[in-house]
């Protein structure tokens, strides 16, 4: 008898649909043969599928079996073939009946005893069942939060081989898993620390805000212990809270990397990353075979902080070029071809010396020219003038350490960004770019007017400064986020000065 099933193959971040078909026959030696691109994962299935069987209660047919993952082409890697592959044998075998199998969509994997365990990647199973126009989706109970969260279909939890065949076999009834409601995702949403609680800093506390409004990345200088961590890890909560698109795309990319906490179905927060300075290239921008999303994909919709950047290996840091510039990464391997989506905000944080503290009017340096200069070249250039603002973070003096009052608060700060991005959204509402940093040239042309004193002002910097003309674009694009901020149709002299003020960093410490 020959059975189909409808499931599921990752590749990359999206979930491509695959069918399985299952035949057993009485003709030939019995032997169960399994042909369609099936990886080491997959074909070491059929022990997996063989013991789970009779643990459960059932019997293996002992018959010819052919397993066909079509389409043939299509590489087949991950064990959620198991649940599958199982019901097509006992339908196979006449041991349930066949016909609401093709109608329901089916991903798990199985433990020798007939249990399910998790799968990556289910959220990403749901939107392509929902896309494929399924109304049913069968997954492992672990995983029927996260692939809930799909609206329009109805998800259906199992914990064991035997609940699936009860409810295939209309023996027992499964009752669809509850969606996520507003309120819980509002919960999921909060965040634990606030800006209040760094002393001093409201200059750095300027240029985030600046920062946030406008999309752009940023460089803090400082030596240690001057609150560049603290302010980096404070961020995302100046951000925007994540739209429910924003929180799928970053949740699939979390659910297919194996890093999606089972308790937590949908990611609510805009994500942190803070990789050590030992990661390697593929670690950081993604890789492996099949490609799998690395760091700067982790952190796409929020944050990536690189802390003691000079630390970091030079050919590993230079894989964000690409990714600053575009916001995706594309992983090229011989068998496939992966991009993932890298739209994030980097922050970088590092001591001005190998000892820290050069420039410290309380501690002397002790680091020779050659070593300063050895310690700053480990930073390329172009990486360099791909970070829009650079700014010193000095020592906070122990007046305002000791100060009872509040910094400026993380609400404070979000209303100024979420005013400036509310003019952002209406002065980009029928283009695909969401910020000023993501402006084109000829955009940067049509937003970012400059009068005949302007004009000047910015001349005199690029001559003076010998700033790259990529550097007069992010100036532009910077000076157009600190005049939404004040709500300011035009960009006045002032406004290029600030802007000016936070790209001549580069100039002073690597020169």
């Amino acid at each position: 008898m020959l059975v189909k099933l409808k499931t599921f193959s990752l590749l990359g971040i999206d979930a491509v649909p695959v069918e399985v078909e299952v035949d057993c026959s009485d003709i030939g030696m019995p032997k169960t043969i399994m042909v369609g691109l099936p990886d080491a994962v997959v074909k070491e299935s059929t022990y997996r599928i063989e013991r789970a069987v009779e643990n459960s209660g059932y019997f293996n047919p002992v018959h010819r079996v052919v397993i066909n993952l079509a389409p043939a082409d299509l590489p087949k890697q991950a064990a959620s073939f198991d649940l599958p592959i199982s019901l097509g044998l006992l339908a196979g075998s006449g041991q349930i009946p066949a016909e609401k199998l093709n109608q329901t969509a089916v991903v798990g994997e199985l433990a020798l005893d007939g249990t399910m365990r998790p799968i990556k990647g289910s959220l990403s199973v749901a939107l392509a069942a929902k896309a494929l126009g399924m109304s049913e989706l069968i997954v492992p109970a672990e995983n029927a939060a996260e692939a809930a969260v799909v609206e329009g279909i109805r998800v259906f939890p199992v914990k064991t081989l035997a609940e699936a065949v009860a409810f295939f076999s209309g023996s027992a009834a499964l009752e669809p898993h509850t969606p996520l409601h507003t309120e819980v995702f509002d919960q999921l949403a909060a965040y634990e620390s606030d800006f209040s609680e760094v002393k001093g800093q409201e200059s750095a506390k300027r240029a985030i805000t600046v920062a946030a409004a406008g999309g752009h990345n940023i460089l803090m200088i400082g030596p240690p212990g001057t609150g560049k961590s603290m302010l980096a890890k404070r961020f995302s909560t100046v951000l925007p809270k994540m739209s429910l698109d924003e929180a799928l795309e970053t949740t699939r990319i979390f659910s297919v990397s194996g890093n999606l906490k089972l308790n937590e179905p949908l990611i609510a927060v805009r994500p942190f990353r803070e990789p050590h300075h030992t990661i390697s290239e593929p670690g950081l921008a993604g890789g492996g075979s099949p490609p799998s999303p690395g760091e700067i994909s982790l952190a796409h919709n929020g944050v990536l902080f690189l802390d003691e950047l000079p630390e970091f290996n030079r050919r590993t840091l230079e894989v964000l070029r690409q990714p600053l510039e575009d916001g995706y990464v594309t992983i090229a391997r011989v068998s496939q071809t992966s991009t993932f989506p890298a739209n994030f905000i980097l922050i970088a944080a590092l001591n001005p010396c190998p000892c820290g503290y050069r420039n410290d009017p309380r501690r002397q340096c002790r680091c020779s020219p050659v070593q300063i200069e050895r310690y700053m070249n480990r930073i390329s250039g172009p990486l360099l003038d791909r970070i829009d603002i650079h700014i010193e973070v000095p020592p906070v003096d122990y007046a305002e350490l000791s100060a009872a009052a509040p910094g400026t608060s993380s609400a404070e700060i979000r209303r100024q960004v979420l005013a400036a991005r509310q003019i952002q959204e209406m002065r980009f509402a029928k283009t695909k770019i969401r910020y000023n940093a993501d402006m084109s040239h000829r955009q940067i042309l049509h937003h970012c007017k400059l009068s005949e004193q302007g004009h000047t002002v910015l001349r005199t910097a690029i001559e003076d400064f010998g700033l790259s003309a990529r550097a007069h674009d992010k100036i532009l694009r910077i000076a157009r986020t600190i005049a939404d901020l004040e709500n300011s149709e035009n960009i006045s002299p002032m406004h290029l000065f600030e802007a000016i003020s936070y790209r001549t960093l580069d100039r002073k410490l690597w020169a």
